[in-house]
């Protein structure tokens, strides 16, 4: 599946934004949809998961700040940021999960085969 990720760009700390994810090349809803960010100098770090059924896990980080939602009419993820803080900067990723994989499985980035471009995040003081 081909993944586009848009929507980030500069926020004061406290401030929301809104990143979408559209899907395009195969079944959106088969398949459990990430979102991971990557810091400077830092390793690709697990935001959260919507599972093809519908649950959402959410890194203890963003518990209570992030949501993701998710529209299989229109084949797109949404991660819904509010009350941003500088350390939310970041690359974010989007991600479809291989079929198959659930539960504490999609906080791995190794479970996930395809992979969008990045949208940045700057979150400033």
């Amino acid at each position: 599946v081909q993944l586009q990720a848009s929507g980030g760009g500069v926020v004061q700390a406290g401030g929301s934004l809104r990143l979408s994810c559209a899907a395009s090349g195969r079944t959106f809803s088969n398949y459990g949809m990430g979102w991971f960010r990557q810091a400077p100098g830092k390793e690709r770090e697990f935001v959260g998961v919507n599972r093809n059924g519908g649950a959402t896990y959410l890194a203890d980080s963003v518990k209570g700040r992030f949501t993701i939602s998710r529209d299989n009419t229109k084949n797109t993820v949404y991660l819904q940021m509010n009350s941003l803080k500088v350390e939310d900067t970041a690359v974010y990723f989007c991600a479809a999960a291989r079929p198959g994989y659930s539960g504490s499985y999609l906080y791995a980035a190794r479970v996930y085969d395809d992979w969008g471009q990045g949208t940045q995040v700057t979150v400033s003081s």
